[in-house]
């Protein structure tokens, strides 16, 4: 298996400890009525989104989910910029005009999150298609969730890049719903990984709560991805602590069943392990989580220091 380090171990630490302090933080404002629109928060779920991201290289690439926070700060995204981008002002990555469902760093590897269920599937393999036309050594690692297997866009994009052998790891967070359906009444299957035998690559499933697990298998996928040998699919098991949107209501589970989940902590689980393994001291590890809480709040202060975007500038960036 593919060893891991000290300072991989912290930094993914770091990047959790700042997807959690960041979405808490944007639960807050949206509660209170501070941003308009809607979001939709990853809490439950850091180490399947930042732990993936952290096991490629700097220059491969990724597309996100409209549930995409954890996996834009586990790419290395700027938090000042992406906390105005939230709050719409002009410093923002899409200068105030995306939001937290449209965020992007293009140059960064983060080819944009996307609004639309399994939408951002047939970009990763078009920006695949470019990497191996060029012959550039990159990847791409696609983002969405369980329910968008049940797309035509996910269908079509894992055959087309099981025949040509793209570059790209097709990664699914399962957080066992699609908004309130559950898995288990829109598929037949127990496994969304077993659909890639249809197509004749690689499936994988993983603990996605287990950042070590994900690290390790996204890294040695890469590579196999790297190497010419054609698409995987990775099915990373994980569950989103609160609603689909901000405006869910939860009928559909109990709080048992998230409690339960709750007691899964990935952020928890990975400070357990590097404690008991010796990687770092219980002061170290509380100086991270505590930095990533004043680095959310320094952002904040960027953001609200910021512009709004000008006037003049309603028109601009509407068409490529």
């Amino acid at each position: 298996m593919t060893d891991i380090s000290r300072e991989i171990l912290l930094e993914i630490y770091k990047r959790m400890n700042e997807a959690r302090a960041f979405e808490n933080k944007v639960s807050y404002f949206f509660a209170r009525g501070m941003v308009h629109g809607t979001t939709h928060l990853s809490i439950g779920q850091e180490a399947s989104g930042v732990a993936s991201c952290m096991a490629l290289r700097e220059d491969d690439y990724i597309t996100s989910t409209h549930r995409g926070h954890s996996q834009v700060i586990g790419k290395g995204i700027d938090l000042n910029r992406m906390m105005a981008e939230l709050l719409g002002k002009y410093t923002g990555y899409c200068k105030g005009k995306g939001g937290s469902m449209h965020i992007a760093d293009v140059e960064a590897g983060n080819l944009g999150a996307n609004g639309v269920v399994g939408g951002g599937i047939p970009i990763a393999v078009g920006a695949a298609l470019t990497q191996q036309m060029k012959k550039t050594g990159r990847i791409v690692l696609c983002f969405f969730g369980d329910g968008a297997t049940n797309e035509g866009s996910f269908h079509e994009s894992v055959n087309l890049a099981s025949i040509w052998k793209l570059p790209v790891i097709f990664f699914c967070e399962n957080n066992l719903y699609g908004m309130s359906m559950p898995q288990s009444k829109s598929m037949n299957i127990e496994n969304i990984a077993d659909r890639a035998k249809a197509y004749g690559i690689p499936g994988y499933i993983i603990d996605g709560n287990d950042a070590i697990e994900v690290y390790k298998t996204v890294k040695e996928v890469a590579e196999y991805v790297r190497n010419g040998n054609g698409p995987v699919l990775i099915e990373s098991r994980t569950y989103r602590w609160l609603g689909h949107s901000k405006s869910d209501a939860q009928v559909y589970r109990t709080k048992e069943e998230v409690e339960e989940w709750k007691a899964k902590c990935p952020i928890k689980r990975l400070r357990n392990y590097m404690l008991e393994n010796n990687f770092a001291s219980q002061e170290e590890l509380d100086k991270v989580e505590k930095k990533a809480v004043e680095d959310i709040e320094k952002a904040v202060e960027f953001a609200n220091q910021s512009p709004e975007p000008p006037l003049e500038t309603l028109t601009e960036d509407v068409y490529a």
